[in-house]
């Protein structure tokens, strides 16, 4: 069995968000709050996915030159410094490889530049050449995304070279058919409000109108367009039971343990060919 080589991109700030890698409140105790990619890297290590795969960078888009990427990552810092936190065990490895070892930062740079800045067009599309770049110098047969914080548009377009070859793991169902469909950014709170029967209209002012309670959510893993979690689903799972009364954190780690992480090793293993 040929393993397909597998590249991991990441936002640090959104993990941070997460507080991955910690001890978080849970109803009456307390517990380890996993990231993402630990989770995958247990499974490259213990399950069949390791036979299908090889984990060989992880790619993360954070700037050190921003002060708004400093401040999410104050706890964090923008690599492994011992005695401060970290996304995972500072000695994880994967497949017989120091996981730290594998860190490459391509910052997305662009964001220092505004909105209507003529520099972020350009800076937007050279950050994706880099990308690009580093992708087929790894000779990548998948890349997966997870919490990346970005918009991908010339890396996803049908014609190029990574079209279909890029897949997002979302902490949400993303099918619009479905009742339970949460996509976007506040996927996990849009849905901790959909339990508490309200739905918010606006995430600006946070107006909310009132819905029918819904009280699961779940996970998908697809395909990466340029809309936001508009790509074809590989596979999903709703899973995650919502108690009214939970916090985002444990909703978080609820829908991680109970959609995600089975979302993303499931996917896997039903792309490889």
């Amino acid at each position: 069995m040929q393993k397909k080589k597998l590249v991991y991109i990441w936002s640090l700030r959104n993990a941070a968000a997460d507080k991955a890698g910690q001890e978080v409140a849970y109803k009456d105790g307390a517990r380890y709050m996993k990231s993402v990619l630990e989770s995958l890297v247990e499974a490259l290590n213990q399950t069949e996915l390791g036979q299908m795969y090889s984990l060989e960078k992880v790619i993360y888009d954070d700037d050190a030159e921003l002060a708004v990427d400093r401040e999410k990552l104050r706890e964090y810092g923008f690599s492994y410094e011992p005695g401060k936190r970290w996304f995972y065990p500072p000695d994880l490895q994967v497949q017989g490889r120091p996981v730290n070892e594998l860190l490459l930062a391509i910052p997305s740079a662009y964001r220092r530049h505004g909105m209507q800045a003529p520099e972020r067009v350009a800076g937007k599309s050279a950050f994706e050449k880099h990308l690009l770049d580093t992708l087929l110098e790894l000779d990548a047969d998948i890349v997966v995304l997870d919490g990346l914080l970005i918009i991908l548009d010339e890396l996803v377009r049908p014609g190029s070279l990574f079209h279909r070859k890029i897949v997002n793991i979302h902490p949400g169902v993303t099918r619009l058919e479905s009742p339970y469909e949460r996509r976007g950014a506040y996927a996990t709170l849009d849905a901790l409000y959909g339990a508490r029967g309200l739905k918010v209209v606006n995430w600006q002012t946070m107006e909310t109108v009132p819905v029918k309670p819904l009280y699961m959510t779940g996970a998908s893993f697809h395909y990466v367009d340029n809309g936001i979690d508009s790509g074809e689903v590989i596979h999903d799972v709703l899973k995650t039971e919502i108690d009214k009364e939970d916090t985002i954190l444990e909703l978080r780690w609820n829908n991680f343990n109970r959609s995600l992480f089975p979302a993303l090793h499931e996917g896997l293993v039903k792309i490889y060919q």
